[in-house]
């Protein structure tokens, strides 16, 4: 079964229970046990074996996943900390006062999500954090601000040059080629991070919404943000009546100060590297932590200054925001361990073969094939980064940078493009998970609601990167895919009625 179709079979059986069953630890629980039955060959102990010493465990002990683990952490216990101040029942009241529209509220989230383009984790959780008392006073479900934050997380981050991403995707870059010039060259052709932004503000002002996300929406305008019988996240019931905006906003600004600095301290900045350089180079887990930490640190020092919150109440909210990131954290370690066990199975040289045959034909339409390949990695594993170090290595392989052939930055651009959107439909994707925790939204309402939007910009992006393989330029295919998504969206405008109090 080792790099063949079958080891895509697990992480598919997870997500098809998932989107069925509606339940997602079990769903991917049972794809991990497929994945390590294919492995050991069917032997029940290897199975058990495979499963917790070579996959849960392991990633467990990978020191990137802890650190990520434990920025979840400290951002579930500021959160806590901000609502038991009051800070964002606050901020909530004084937005209401100013964002006096559904649309104003929704627009000033995708703002907030432009703005946050350091990395994804960082801001699906920060925009959630500062977002969830307008919206919630919008009336906007949580389904809908939780779409709002994952498409402005990967797809802003993949098209920011100072960004985890773009480091990322440097690094993936052969020996010799400059990684950060060949991703600033490839943001012009990355369609689906575009088009997903044109999509979004589209959608927000002709007030277009449909599929599942319609039914979350109008259940929102009658008081129930969430559809589900039993939502996963509660907010604190004691909220200090000292708090004031400041309590909101201060702990934010210094969380993201500090995040900042924390990556470029861990790319070397303080060493005498360059900011773009410390970026390209920065440890973005560790880099989360420590600035996670202090902004932690000094916000609890805020708030006993402020007598807004005493000492006792600060260290109650440590075992509140824990429990609060515990839907996130189980999801995330199963979902590595699935990944894990796809890995095992050689899916990566799988993938690997497929497009490497499929380069010899049709070079025309290989942007637009790539682009479906990497969807659908993506989306099976739960990985863009994954996807980009399988994938992009291949392609410059097959169109050499050196070579001046447009088709390898556009190839390149269909790679990413291809690995966001896939990760943007994956249940088991680690931004997905986040955006989840980050709108306080049950993970299979935001995956549910928002495939249908991430599935419509991909349709117009496949076109467009077709139209890419035969005309070479950017800013022709760019024109075209924002006419083709305003137009799509206009037609379902017109498809789907007005939801009335929208």
């Amino acid at each position: 079964m080792y790099a063949t179709f079958w080891a895509l079979v697990p992480p598919l059986v997870a997500i098809a229970l998932a989107l069925i069953t509606k339940e997602v630890y079990s769903s991917l629980f049972i794809g991990i046990i497929v994945g390590g039955l294919f492995y050991s060959g069917f032997n029940p102990v290897g199975t058990l074996n495979h499963i917790f010493g070579e996959g849960m465990i392991a990633q467990l002990s990978d020191p990137y996943n802890v650190g990520i683990l434990i920025f979840l952490v400290f951002l579930g216990i500021m959160v806590s900390l901000m609502n038991k101040a009051g800070g964002s029942a606050a901020f909530g009241r004084w937005a209401s006062s100013h964002v006096k529209t559904r649309v104003g509220a929704q627009l000033s989230t995708i703002l907030l999500g432009v703005l946050i383009f350091i990395d994804d984790y960082f801001n699906c959780l920060t925009v959630g954090s500062v977002m969830r008392p307008v919206t919630d006073r919008a009336k906007i479900s949580r389904a809908k601000l939780a779409y709002l934050i994952d498409a402005t997380a990967a797809p802003v981050c993949i098209i920011a040059p100072i960004s985890s991403w773009a480091a990322a995707v440097s690094g993936f870059a052969p020996e010799g080629t400059n990684g950060l010039l060949l991703f600033i060259r490839a943001i012009p052709y990355n369609y689906y991070a575009l088009l997903t932004l044109v999509m979004m503000i589209c959608m927000v002002l002709f007030k277009v919404d449909f599929g599942p996300m319609a039914t979350h929406e109008k259940n929102a305008l009658k008081g129930d943000l969430f559809t589900v019988p039993a939502p996963p996240y509660k907010e604190d019931e004691v909220v200090s009546e000292k708090g004031k905006v400041i309590d909101l906003v201060l702990p934010i600004l210094v969380l993201i100060l500090c995040c900042v600095v924390g990556m470029i301290y861990t790319g070397g900045f303080f060493d005498g590297s360059s900011f773009v350089d410390s970026f390209a180079n920065s440890d973005a887990s560790v880099g989360l932590v420590l600035g996670s930490f202090v902004g932690l640190f000094v916000t609890i020092i805020f708030y006993i200054v402020r007598r807004v919150l005493g000492f006792r109440e600060c260290m109650s909210c440590i075992s509140d925001g824990f429990k609060a990131m515990v839907p996130a954290i189980t999801i995330l370690t199963l979902a590595w361990t699935l990944k894990s066990m796809t890995d095992s199975l050689g899916a990566a040289e799988y993938v690997a073969s497929v497009v490497e045959k499929s380069a010899g034909s049709l070079l025309s339409f290989l942007p637009a094939i790539i682009f479906v390949i990497a969807f659908f990695l993506a989306f099976a594993t739960g990985t863009s980064w994954g996807t980009f170090g399988i994938l992009i290595p291949i392609t410059l392989k097959v169109f050499p940078i050196e070579s001046g052939n447009p088709l390898a930055i556009i190839c390149v651009s269909a790679c990413m493009a291809g690995a966001v959107c896939g990760d943007h439909c994956s249940p088991i994707s680690d931004t997905t998970i986040m955006s989840s925790a980050g709108a306080q939204c049950d993970h299979i309402a935001h995956v549910s609601t928002q495939i249908y939007y991430a599935l419509t910009c991909a349709a117009v992006s496949f076109v467009t990167f077709i139209i890419a393989g035969f005309v070479h330029n950017a800013v022709i295919s760019l024109l075209v895919g924002i006419i083709l998504m305003i137009c799509t969206t206009f037609i379902l405008h017109k498809k789907f009625p007005e939801i009335k109090g929208l």
